[in-house]
């Protein structure tokens, strides 16, 4: 596990709100400098979730930021 408040310390935090499910959290963003890191981090591979900020969607290759709240969007494909 990590420690929080060292990781805090070195890089802040980037929110998290997860769906479905309407879970939100916070992650160090020393664990997710990019959104492709931060899909990683959260068991997910890139094209089973979107990721926005502010109503943008996101590449895998964008820099996150702390403060920043991020949307990731579970999607699945119906074939």
């Amino acid at each position: 596990m990590f420690d929080d408040k060292r990781d805090e310390r070195r890089g802040g935090t980037v929110t998290v709100q997860l769906q479905p499910g309407r879970s939100e959290f916070e992650l160090p963003r020393t664990r997710a400098k990019n959104v492709a890191r931060l899909l990683e981090e959260l068991g997910l591979r890139q094209g089973t979730a979107i990721v926005a900020r502010d109503g943008i969607l996101l590449t895998p290759d964008v820099p996150l930021y702390p403060g920043q709240t991020l949307l990731v969007r579970k999607v699945m494909s119906s074939g």
